[in-house]
């Protein structure tokens, strides 16, 4: 290596160590060396569902491998506790108190659950970064023909499921690409709106099809960077087949759990699981062969907890692990999902302490790609925790560029049989009020109690009086998504 090269590696040490991470990124960035991004979401997959957070029946090798060669985040939290929110979290840098889409509406008013023309998606941000944006998998913020729709809010391209209820199934005699809609195979038994039900042939998977897609688009990619937004829909259960036939845990075959002895339910939701993690390994591998890994970073969560909808018994695999809870509650359960991050040579094997949420990510591909993020958002990167080398054994910590910033809380807010909310202070102590807001505050000390076993509010007042505060002044009210009554307090 000359001197000059010395003398400039030298001097963007500096640099970075001045200006920290986002400046040293912003002034490096050009096209040609932007990192691509992928976000690998699943569908109600629970933080205990893979082998490297706990699992000891459902086989993930590749994932597993995924989370030794990057950085295993414990104490990352999705959006919301159910899909459509926790979406809408992850896509617009808002928390439930704040963002556009703040439940699940279903076919009922499809209003509230659509990202509106002034909403500005990370895919939006990240396209005006000369990136090349793709969607691949279920959406549900925005339908045929109107504002939210994924190719109106940021994503060149799509295909997928538009709408969540026709996410659930997996066999469907449709999907999407881009405004398209592309006929399949499969015959159904309608049950529900926009494409819901069950086949009757079971001939074309979806998550097969999902799959295949996205390695296509890695294919083409050329040299402009991509944002490859990838969210199959498994393990989510088909709830219309699990009512009309007992089991919504639909997949082609059972895999290497034919022969278990375990109920044909528990078998398919073994089989999701396992197929998902084949579809990671698959697009790892295509990155490596491309020689794209290097320049890549690759993330992989879930949207919330593990579900009990498809007919199998939901405490066999242990979905949830150590944690206290499924989709749709406010303990950890629901919201705690694994998040893992990988980039070979860049982000080093570690498992972090950090907390974080989905609406990190606004900020995070920020800083990834030198972009300014929107103002006034929910949001601080996790580059630092990213890129933070680990110290050799028995060695003092390598210095950094920044600081990771910490939340001083996350909030939470949910709309169904009543209003709900959950706050997250210092990283330790949980306030949870549900159904009403005369409803007694429930708190729990995250760091001796993670499975939220014991409330302590009544010997707690100060905390009490903290979590009742954020509850009033982290959100601000919404027409479409309004208080209900009958979780006012009464008169």
């Amino acid at each position: 290596m000359t001197r000059a090269m010395v003398n400039l590696r030298l001097a963007l040490l500096v640099l970075a160590f001045a200006c920290g991470w986002r400046h040293a990124v912003a002034a490096a960035a050009s096209p040609s060396n932007k990192p691509n991004i992928i976000f690998i979401m699943a569908d109600d997959l629970g933080y205990g569902e893979l082998g490297s957070y706990g699992q000891t029946k459902i086989k993930t090798p590749h994932l597993d491998r995924m989370a030794r060669e990057g950085m295993r985040f414990t104490r990352f939290y999705a959006g919301s506790t159910v899909c459509a929110p926790s979406r809408s979290v992850l896509m617009t840098g808002l928390h439930t108190g704040h963002t556009t889409v703040r439940g699940n509406a279903g076919a009922i008013d499809r209003r509230p659950q659509m990202l509106r023309s002034n909403d500005v998606t990370v895919a939006e941000m990240l396209k005006s970064a000369g990136y090349r944006t793709a969607l691949i998998g279920k959406w549900g913020l925005g339908m045929p023909g109107d504002e939210g729709h994924p190719n109106l809010q940021g994503f060149d391209y799509f295909y997928g499921y538009l709408s969540q209820l026709h996410a659930h199934n997996h066999f469907p005699d449709h999907l999407w690409r881009n405004h398209e809609k592309v006929p399949l195979q499969n015959k159904i038994v309608p049950m529900a709106h926009d494409g819901a039900g069950y086949a009757t042939n079971a001939v074309e998977f979806a998550g097969d099809l999902l799959a295949d897609e996205a390695l296509t688009f890695i294919e083409g990619a050329t040299n402009q960077p991509f944002f490859l937004y990838f969210s199959p829909v498994v393990p989510h259960a088909n709830n219309e087949r699990k009512k009309a036939l007992g089991n919504g845990m639909e997949v082609p075959d059972f895999g290497p759990y034919k022969d278990e002895p375990w109920e044909d339910a528990l078998k398919g939701h073994a089989a999701m699981v396992t197929r998902l993690d084949a579809d990671v390994g698959r697009l790892l591998q295509k990155l490596k062969l491309l020689g794209l890994a290097r320049n890549t970073i690759v993330f992989f969560t879930s949207d919330n907890g593990p579900h009990k909808e498809g007919g199998q018994d939901p405490n066999f695999f242990d979905p949830n692990g150590p944690l206290k809870g499924y989709k749709r509650d406010f303990t950890d359960g629901g919201i705690r999902v694994p998040f893992i991050a990988w980039c070979p040579g860049k982000i080093h094997p570690s498992t972090p302490n950090h907390v974080g949420y989905f609406g990190d990510m606004m900020a995070t591909f920020a800083d990834l790609t030198g972009t300014t993020p929107p103002q006034n958002l929910d949001s601080i990167s996790i580059a630092p925790s990213l890129f933070r080398r680990p110290a050799p054994p028995g060695r003092a910590p390598l210095p950094r560029s920044l600081p990771q910033p910490k939340h001083r809380h996350l909030y939470f807010e949910f709309h169904e049989g009543g209003f709900s909310q959950a706050v997250l202070i210092d990283g330790r102590w949980k306030g949870i009020r549900l159904k009403r807001l005369d409803a007694p505050i429930q708190i729990y000390d995250l760091r001796i109690d993670p499975g939220e076993e014991r409330d302590i509010a009544q010997s707690n007042p100060v905390l009490v009086k903290q979590v009742e505060l954020l509850f009033r002044t982290e959100r601000a009210d919404s027409p479409l998504w309004p208080i209900k009554e009958a979780a006012r307090p009464k008169s």
